[in-house]
């Protein structure tokens, strides 16, 4: 799987990730000219990656983790904008249900993972486990111990599949929170985005950031790394979310498209009069 550019934008010291060693000044991009052609080429990238994965049968499992208004939302809709909407299903996770409490943690994970061909898009995941679970003391210490190993198995065993599994961090500072909470505030269209979860859990900002790095920690894997992104500037974290997911997927794969069937080529030639040369483009 991809590596990160390097460990001092990346906040990695001695391979752990660390937030406070993200280089968040340097992650912004020069103007929106800039962000809108990088973004451009990267979607079309994508979508010929999603054809490719979609005809070989390919899976990929696709994770966004992150602060309270750190841009997963805005993220995910910069990468299913040029999509094939029959090729990938978003999950928002949110607390699990009455029915899903009295079932492994991870059962509604197994159910929502993604079809032959398909992408699966998880809007926080899993990981609640060992960070909101943790945090706010809805699982004991020995449950959200244990889940890192658990989470480990997990994802290698999809791994072992032929499941791609790109994990994201969006990591904004605690100043630029508070900014994007005013705006919410601010906007009749946003405020229901907006929860007292989100402001409680900014109350206990240091004993997420200590729950996040244990989670890098332990679970950032060969399969299945962790990516922490510098997410001040919308425009740069969108970017270099598909960056990373376009490297991931692409790695150790092939992206063409398809070859015709032959069957369909000699139907077009017969009924539509239509012949196709030898690389599949029509002949004059």
């Amino acid at each position: 799987m991809p590596k990160d550019q390097n460990g001092r934008k990346n906040g990695a010291r001695n391979g752990k990730i660390r937030l406070s060693k993200l280089d968040m000044a340097a992650a912004r991009l020069h103007d929106k000219e800039e962000y809108e052609e990088r973004l451009g080429k990267l979607q079309k990238q994508l979508l010929h990656i999603q054809q490719t994965y979609w005809h070989e049968g390919r899976r990929a499992v696709i994770v966004f983790e992150g602060w309270d208004a750190g841009g997963k939302g805005g993220s995910i809709r910069r990468l299913t904008e040029p999509l094939d909407p029959r090729g990938f299903h978003v999950w928002p996770i949110g607390a699990p249900t009455p029915e899903e409490q009295g079932k492994h943690y991870l059962y509604r994970f197994w159910a929502r993972l993604p079809a032959r061909g398909a992408f699966a898009i998880f809007d926080r995941s899993w990981y609640g486990r060992v960070l909101v679970e943790r945090v706010e003391g809805f699982a004991k210490k020995e449950e959200w111990t244990r889940a890192y190993g658990e989470i480990r198995d997990f994802e290698r065993l999809l791994a072992d599949d032929g499941v791609r599994v790109v994990k994201l961090f969006l990591h904004i500072s605690a100043e630029e929170q508070l900014n994007r909470f005013r705006e919410r505030l601010g906007n009749p269209y946003k405020r229901w985005k907006l929860t007292g979860e989100d402001l409680r859990n900014r109350a206990r900002w240091d004993d997420y950031v200590q729950a996040i790095e244990d989670m890098f920690d332990e679970t950032s894997t060969p399969e299945a790394p962790w990516h922490a992104i510098p997410a001040n500037s919308k425009w740069f974290t969108r970017v270099r979310v598909l960056e990373l997911i376009t490297a991931a997927l692409k790695e150790g794969v092939e992206i063409k498209p398809p070859p015709i069937d032959p069957e369909l080529a000699r139907e077009a030639a017969a009924t539509l009069g239509i012949q196709l040369g030898a690389v599949g483009k029509v002949k004059e």
